[in-house]
């Protein structure tokens, strides 16, 4: 029996954009991602992905929801966050290479938002450009033979995982399985080939940059869908990850294992006995000499109440960095 192969074509540009994007996520692993910019690329990831399909959600307000805070917005952009938030929280528990899976994680996405979430479509549907269709999807029929041909590619590729999962997230887009959620699930399960690749992309906001440059995006999937080869949408793809590397710090300074201990337990904003009682700490010297002063020098952590230190309702929170989309 003859295996599906989809069609693509590799240049000498794309093998150039894959050595170095490799040899960048060598030097992350090498040096470590800090902590503090975990939970901040997290929500950039959710806040870019989320805003290509039209939620209108901030980062702080998806903060919020992550933190359990109530947020004024319409409920249903509030249910794709949270569904959201749990898909990518169980990003390490997913294989990629098994179709049940992508029901399962489709089903969690969309749940509350679509009767037929966790199955594919029974229905036809097309992709709105700006006043027309610019894709029609395949026939509902044959989805479950399309997705299931995709799969047993995906498990038997010799390709590097960075042209897999590109040619994967092309196919996927092209065949749209789903009624709804089909940009969300074919860029959530590229962020998980390249998670199983390298535990780096758990932490990389790749939907943030193709949100930064969103039409470029719908136009390499229109130029790979002419020209009957996911070239353009691959070579996108490579460009996408490159830069997301390159504006994510990858020297972050080391810092004590007591700071990195503080960056890891502080949650939205924590007082100073909720952060101790946190760490199990009981000294309040040590606490401020080696945990607490250090990460407000170091710029990672601020003040809530920054005109009076000594303040009894003074709260402690990440600072967050711009300049990283």
């Amino acid at each position: 029996m003859k295996h599906y192969i989809p069609p693509c074509s590799i240049t000498p540009e794309m093998l150039s954009l894959v050595a170095s994007i490799a040899e960048a996520v060598g030097r992350m692993q090498a040096t470590g991602m800090a902590l503090r910019l975990r939970r901040v690329n997290r929500v950039r990831t959710i806040q870019g992905s989320l805003a290509i399909e039209g939620n209108t959600l901030d980062e702080k307000q998806i903060t919020a929801i992550l933190e359990g805070k109530m947020v004024a917005a319409p409920p249903r952009e509030i249910r794709e966050v949270q569904n959201a938030l749990a898909v990518y929280d169980k990003l390490p528990e997913w294989n990629p290479l098994r179709e049940r899976d992508l029901l399962a994680a489709h089903a969690l996405l969309m749940k509350g938002l679509l009767e037929s979430a966790g199955s594919y479509r029974q229905r036809g549907v097309g992709v709105i450009g700006k006043n027309e269709v610019v894709h029609m999807a395949p026939p509902a029929n044959r989805v479950p033979e399309l997705m299931t041909n995709l799969f047993q590619w995906l498990q038997q590729t010799d390709f590097h995982p960075l042209v897999a999962s590109s040619i994967f997230h092309y196919e996927f887009e092209f065949i749209h399985p789903f009624e709804d959620g089909n940009g969300r699930m074919g860029r959530f399960w590229q962020s998980l080939l390249l998670y199983q690749w390298s535990p780096v992309f758990e932490h990389l906001p790749i939907e943030s940059m193709i949100f930064a440059h969103q039409q470029d995006y719908y136009d390499a999937l229109n130029q790979s869908t002419q020209a009957g080869d996911s070239a353009p949408f691959l070579s996108f793809m490579l460009q996408a990850i490159k830069a997301t590397l390159e504006a994510t710090p990858q020297d972050a300074p080391q810092h004590s294992p007591q700071v990195e201990a503080l960056l890891a337990v502080l949650q939205g904003e924590m007082s100073r006995s909720e952060l101790m009682a946190a760490l199990g700490l009981s000294d309040r010297k040590s606490f401020r000499e080696r945990y607490l002063q250090p990460a407000l020098q170091a710029g990672l952590i601020e003040m809530t109440i920054p005109d009076k230190p000594n303040s009894r309702l003074q709260k402690y929170r990440l600072v967050q960095r711009d300049g990283m989309e």
